[in-house]
């Protein structure tokens, strides 16, 4: 109706209000700071400090931070590469504006030996404030509207520090598989959005219940730091053509099956200052077994291996990242068959086949504008950067499954980093996507996807408390 027009222009400019309020407040607050590329570093080492510290330095009863971010995206392609054309996408120029996460985040220590930790994600809105097109259901590419916006419990955790080389955590933790989920806040990566490839293959933010083991093993240039976990395992249910397992977290229902935990190793090298290289491996022994019905698969088991790699090299010029993920999924044909007779009424997209394997790979670097210029605090830190992704879904199936080409996608990111303060980001960045090909450079065989994205990203600490006494 017209009304109902009305109504969605006025909201729209609400929106776009509020985003250039926010973009307005980064860029008056760059005259009240000076800001130097060292102190830029320090920020973004706290970030992943913050997260497995077993000392007590700076030490407090309670703080409280979090982090957001804002988007803007003007686009020349559809909301369907898979449906209505022989070509991939329709060229059609549209644009969004959204707010993906606002996160707030609590730490209290009971003594210094005893944290308790809680992290709560406000995703585009929270519950019921948005909607999401649903672009692919049933087996059948339709459009749907569903309610879109969660509010989730991304963390919730106690630890127990008791040596520098080992510690345990237990509770809802993030599960550190893949470069993005270990480092998730926005300012760890250069695009305006989450890297691509990570986060259509791989649950994200990924956050299970569970037991944790860590530390730190070594010193100098022979420092490691390990976890081992053993959290809820996913969920076959959720299995889907377009992102692979990504789907299969749980989390609808009250409780979580825990039929076949997930078993989680990850271990980072940092004896090189600036240098972090780290790897991680999952394995759940039968997604099957985690299924909404026991009997849903007939007693079928499927194993699930992903295997990732990524590095970091970061110093007062340049800052560089690469990462790989490559999954196994058994018995993805007979998931596929049945995960098209899912209920209508069950939350899962049904669309099949499940690949056997997927895999995502990426790199990024940018350069720090101010320390080519001899580090002058009249020249503003910004980084210009790039980066490469190939990822698929799809990349290969089981003895007569067939692949679709659509789901292959090689893209291109170029853009700008402005760090108006250390902990406060504007972002700008231009993205091409090639359909259904793995080739660095050219085209592929279906519509290209472009897009040119604005954001704000912040982290910050909001409170701290004086230290107890208690050293219990």
């Amino acid at each position: 109706s017209t009304f109902a027009v009305f109504e969605n222009r006025r909201e729209m400019k609400k929106k776009v209000s509020l985003f250039l309020t926010a973009l307005s407040c980064a860029v008056g607050a760059v005259a009240a700071s000076e800001i130097n590329s060292v102190q830029v570093a320090e920020v973004h080492g706290n970030v992943t400090a913050h997260k497995h510290r077993t000392d007590n330095n700076e030490y407090t009863r309670f703080r409280m931070g979090g982090y957001g971010e804002a988007v803007a995206s003007f686009k020349d392609y559809g909301i369907n590469r898979y449906y209505g054309n022989p070509n991939g996408n329709t060229r059609v120029h549209r644009n969004t504006i959204s707010i993906p996460r606002f996160v707030l985040a609590m730490d209290y220590k009971f003594s210094p030996k005893w944290i308790l930790s809680a992290e709560i994600e406000f995703e585009a809105g929270g519950t019921g404030s948005a909607m999401e097109l649903e672009n692919s259901e049933n087996g059948e590419y339709e459009t749907e509207m569903e309610k879109g916006g969660e509010v989730a419990l991304e963390q919730f955790h106690i630890t127990r520090l008791i040596h520098p080389a080992f510690n345990v955590r237990a509770g809802h933790m993030i599960v550190p598989v893949g470069l993005t989920n270990a480092h998730h806040e926005p300012i760890n990566f250069f695009g305006t959005v989450r890297p691509e490839g990570e986060t259509t293959i791989l649950p994200s933010t990924w956050h299970e219940t569970g037991i944790e083991f860590f530390g730190t093993l070594g010193k100098g240039y022979t420092t490691f730091d390990y976890q081992v976990l053993v959290v809820a395992g996913l969920n076959a249910n959720g299995f889907d053509r377009n992102t692979w397992i990504a789907s299969g977290k749980q989390g609808l229902f009250e409780e979580d099956n825990f039929n076949s935990p997930g078993y989680v190793f990850r271990v980072d090298y940092r004896g090189v200052p600036g240098l972090r290289v780290g790897g991680s491996f999952y394995y759940c022994a039968n997604t099957a077994g985690n299924s909404d019905k026991p009997n849903f698969y007939e007693g079928q088991k499927a194993p699930l291996r992903i295997y990732s790699g990524d590095l970091q090299y970061k110093n007062d010029y340049v800052t560089a990242r690469a990462n790989v993920v490559y999954g196994s999924l058994s018995n993805s044909k007979f998931i596929s068959s049945k995960n098209v007779r899912l209920s209508n009424n069950a939350s899962y997209s049904r669309v099949v086949p499940v690949a056997k394997n997927a895999v995502s790979y990426a790199g990024e670097v940018g350069v720090n504008l101010r320390s080519i210029f001899n580090h002058n605090p009249k020249v503003p830190v910004i980084y210009p950067f790039a980066r490469y992704e190939y990822y698929n879904p799809q990349e290969k199936g089981e003895a007569g499954q067939t692949m679709d080409l659509r789901n292959k996608v090689s893209m291109w990111v170029a853009g700008l980093n402005w760090f108006a303060l250390p902990n406060l980001v504007v972002k700008a960045d231009y993205t091409t996507r090639q359909i259904g090909t793995g080739k660095m450079f050219g085209t592929g065989p279906y519509t290209s996807e472009n897009e040119f994205s604005i954001g704000l990203a912040y982290i910050c600490l909001l409170y701290t408390s004086p230290s107890p006494r208690d050293t219990r």
